[in-house]
């Protein structure tokens, strides 16, 4: 795992994150390459992860790596309904009720067994299509979760662009 816990971002640069990580396209191949990225990155720091990939309710790629339990995967589904129903990171809505002096299980009128806005989930958005699935790590402290993703997300773009 890693030693130095990333700084928690704010709502600018969540915001600013999901805009420049749209993608030109998101195939099945695509889908397998951020999951093998994310498999490495979780494998490189011990990390304890599950990791999660949709299009719509399509899984197309999920990998639980030693250390998480059948709780991760709980997670992984709480998390991404947020993002299925907000179109935004689970960590950007969270940061945003925290932002107004609440927290999101007082103030969303939602489930908490069935939702919760705590980093690691995030939207997978296409140039023209918007959002279209969601990408979603579970194991870590929810900045780390959200971290990951975001640098998985952000070494495919890399790949598709170059």
């Amino acid at each position: 795992m890693s030693t130095d816990a990333p700084k928690v971002p704010g709502i600018p640069e969540l915001e600013a994150q999901e805009a420049r990580l749209t993608l030109p396209h998101f195939t099945y191949e695509d889908a397998w390459t951020l999951g093998g990225i994310l498999v490495g990155l979780a494998r490189e720091r011990r990390a304890p992860v599950a990791i999660d990939i949709r299009r719509g309710a399509q899984q197309l790629f999920h990998c639980a790596l030693p250390g998480s339990s059948a709780d991760n995967d709980a997670w992984i589904d709480r998390k991404r309904r947020v993002v299925e129903r907000y179109g935004e990171s689970s960590f950007l809505v969270g940061t945003r009720f925290r932002a107004k002096g609440t927290t999101f299980e007082q103030s969303s009128r939602l489930d908490p067994d069935r939702y919760a806005a705590h980093g690691g989930s995030f939207p997978v958005a296409v140039e023209g299509a918007g959002v279209i699935g969601s990408v979603t790590v579970s194991g870590l402290p929810q900045a780390e979760d959200h971290a990951m993703v975001v640098e998985a997300l952000e070494r495919l773009l890399g790949d598709l662009t170059s």
